[in-house]
Parts: C-alpha cells; structure tokens; sequence
C-alpha cells in the first residue's frame, strides 16, 4: 500500500529534524517505508503500518502547526505513548477503564495503571509500589472521586505521614495545621485538579473530604469511607498497623509509596517494606508494583529513576559479592 501526505503549510526540515534525526527515529519504530521528496512524504508498505505511520506523521504535523516545530524528544515520546496504548489494549480483559471527573477524564496509560484500577475496583485494599512520577497517588484520588460522585462512599480521607524529606518545616509560622499542609500539598492539587475549587472547600468544610496527616487517624473507625495513605514508605510499622485497623464496613483503602525513597531514621522499620511481607497472602489485600516503563512524567523522569535502579542494583551486586550490573 502506498499512502501520500502532502505538507501544505510547513517546512519539511520542522517535520525531519536536523540531520533527519525526527525521520530516522521515526524509520526505526515504524515498520513502513517513510521517504520525503520535497514536500510530500511517501508511505509504503503493509496496510496496517501504513496507516499507522500516517497516524503518527499527521499528529507530528499538527504538532508542527501548533508550536512551529518538533523535536527527537517529541517524537519518542508520541512513539513510546502509542506503544502503551497499544499494550494496555492488548492485555486489558475487557474495556479500558475510563474515570470521568467534573474537570477531565482519566484512562491508564499503562498496563500497570490498568491493572491498579481494576485492583481498586475489586479488591478491599490495595498497594500501589514503586517510583516517582507513576501516577499511584493521582489515580487513587482519580478512583476516590469517582466513587464518592458516584455515591459509593460517602467521604474520602486522604493522609499522609509528616514526615521531613531532608528539609525542616518547624521554622514556619503557623499552628501546627498550618505548617503540615506543605506535606499535603499533592493531595491538594491532585484534588483540585479533578474537581470545581469551591466544590473542594466546600466538600472539605462538611468534612466530606479529609486531607489530613496520618496521626489524625488514631483512634478512629471509619466506614463507608475511602481512605487514601500517601507516601507510606515513610510510616513506621506501628503507624502502619494502627492505619489499616481502622478499616471499617464498606471501606475502600489504597496505599501508595516508593519504597527506595524512605526518610525515616536508619532504626526505623518502614511499614510499607513490612505489609508486603506480613500480608501478601491475605485474600482482599492486592500489592501493584510500578516501574521505570510506567513513569508518565517527563521523559528525562524515567531516565533518571533507572539510573538511581541501576546504581541500587550494583550495589546490591557488590554487598553480596555478585558481579555490579552498571
């Protein structure tokens, strides 16, 4: 099959790149032929790749159209996003779950994010482990929104651990709730992006949403709730224990955290390393584990959190006196 685009509007060497180097990375993950002669481009090959490949040429376009060029990183990055979309749909077990918020909609972009929906769907609570940048807090608020709208619960706590990532909050002025809402402040955003402002306060006022950290919630049952715990690499192993007996009747809990980031004291037992063993076999608990390849973020994220996993593997290499992998 032989397909023809014509570029009516732009220069081709905004399209190509310098050097060709936006066409060469396209002629490697296309599997149609992609040769440009003035200003037309000409595909050829099997009908599927053909047509794929003008997918991708005509939103590189537009792309163009809308910000006067591309370049290699935009390129990859629309290579990469197709991919996923294509894998999620090849290994969901029925529809790609979409959550529908007042301010956007929101689909997994990976087949881990599918998995973890459907996980908090079905499951009374869920672990969602591993990097920066994965979406394991966003679409837990995502999944939160959504069962509260949709009258399934009927309030959302969200928590988190104050605990000091390397910096001190205590000189801030301020009562104490003034000067723990730094810890909250992606919870916050994750929130006001999904939903009206007003909604927000207004929902927070009548204590319909919590956001709060997690010393809050000793001594406390909480049902018909759905209870979110940020950042609980960071919780000790009592905290830990005392969060999930509060559970209460038709609660919904998600965990999140990225166990190689732990800013609790060296004498300090992380909670979230302790449940994966304590409580991988009980039948309600699911624990999803994120990796480099499900970083939604820039990305230079990715590149960077599997050069930290590089380097944490070698030196697990070199203390067991394995050969280092870097």
């Amino acid at each position: 099959m032989e397909r023809r685009i014509t570029l009516e509007h732009i220069e081709p060497l905004r399209l190509t790149g310098v050097g060709e180097r936006n066409l060469r990375a396209l002629r490697q993950a296309l599997k149609a032929s992609i040769v440009v002669r003035g200003q037309e481009i000409i595909l050829q090959g099997p009908e599927e790749e053909v047509r794929r490949a003008e997918d991708v040429l005509r939103h590189l376009i537009r792309k163009v159209e809308q910000k006067g060029y591309v370049l290699e990183e935009d390129v990859q990055d629309l290579l990469r996003s197709l991919k996923q979309e294509e894998t999620v749909a090849a290994s969901s077990p029925g529809p790609t779950l979409e959550i529908v918020t007042p301010k956007r909609h929101i689909v997994p972009k990976t087949p881990n994010q599918e998995r973890y929906l459907r996980a908090i769907l079905e499951n009374h609570v869920v672990v969602g482990i591993g990097p920066a940048g994965t979406g394991k807090t966003y679409l837990a608020v995502a999944m939160a929104v959504k069962f509260l709208l949709e009258k399934r619960v009927e309030k959302i706590v969200l928590t988190r651990p104050a605990v000091e990532a390397g910096e001190s909050l205590g000189f801030l002025p301020g009562d104490f709730q003034e000067k723990i809402n730094p810890y909250l402040t992606p919870l916050y955003d994750a929130l006001y992006s999904m939903l009206p402002a007003d909604r927000v306060r207004r929902l927070m006022e009548t204590r319909v949403i919590e956001v709060a950290p997690l010393a809050y919630m000793r001594g406390r049952t909480l049902q018909d709730a759905f209870l979110i715990l940020d950042e609980a690499q960071n919780t000790r192993a009592v905290q830990m224990k005392m969060f999930l007996t509060r559970i209460g009747p038709r609660t919904k809990v998600v965990i999140t955290g990225d166990i190689t980031q732990i800013d609790l004291p060296r004498e300090s037992n992380s909670g979230l390393v302790e449940i994966q063993r304590i409580l991988h076999d009980i039948p309600g608990i699911v624990f999803v584990h994120f990796g480099p390849e499900d970083v939604v973020r820039h990305e230079l994220v990715r590149k960077i959190v599997e050069a930290y996993e590089r380097r944490e593997r070698a030196k697990r290499d070199a203390s067991t006196g394995g050969e280092p992998t870097e």
